[in-house]
């Protein structure tokens, strides 16, 4: 319970330079067509970081911080070493390649689509940017992580075939977000459709 109240304020002050310092040292301000920053601005900007960085050290010092940092890495260690072999590697980069192939032709091709339908959903198109960075980043982490413990990447046939395997199940996958997306693009059609007036009776 005493780590939670440093580690929010911890966030907030994150928060709040990403938001503020950034806006403070990037943007112009509406009043004064001068890009310089302000004395006041800059000294804002520090105390947010100095803040930061206080924070920081108190939680990287705490016992309790530490604690659970091990914890929760330990897991991670102990299932990466009973899962540490060239297959589990080759799945991890199938996956990794299926989820880019995937989340980028559904970015391209399937927002296309959808978009010549007359509609386009944001929270879609935030999903599939998410989804496309989360796979790179795993590819990259995959790759180096078999590199080092692993013969892996020293097999072109294993990496050839995980390759094809992640862009055919990328490919499968595209085609059935796609057709997700454009059957919700009919809903919202019909939902944003007027309903028809009752017909009147005869006298």
């Amino acid at each position: 319970m005493k780590l939670i109240a440093p580690l929010f304020a911890f966030a907030v002050a994150l928060s709040a330079w990403a938001v503020f310092g950034q806006d403070a040292e990037e943007l112009p301000s509406p009043a004064a067509p001068s890009t310089e920053t302000t004395p006041a601005a800059e000294l804002s900007t520090e105390g947010v970081k100095q803040q930061a960085q206080a924070i920081a050290e108190k939680v990287n010092q705490s016992p309790e911080a530490q604690e659970v940092s091990a914890g929760i890495l330990k897991q991670i260690y102990v299932l990466a070493e009973k899962l540490e072999s060239p297959s589990f590697h080759w799945v991890a980069f199938a996956l990794m390649v299926t989820g880019a192939v995937s989340y980028a032709l559904q970015l391209v091709l399937g927002k296309l689509c959808v978009l010549a339908k007359m509609s386009i959903s944001l929270t879609e198109i935030l999903s599939d940017v998410m989804g496309l960075a989360v796979s790179l980043v795993g590819l990259v982490l995959t790759t180096q992580a078999a590199a080092q413990n692993s013969t892996f990447t020293q097999s072109p046939a294993s990496v050839l075939s995980a390759s094809a395997a992640g862009a055919v199940l990328g490919f499968l996958f595209f085609r059935w977000g796609t057709a997700q997306e454009l059957s919700a693009a009919d809903g919202r059609k019909l939902t944003a459709k007027p309903a028809p007036a009752p017909a009147k009776p005869k006298a």
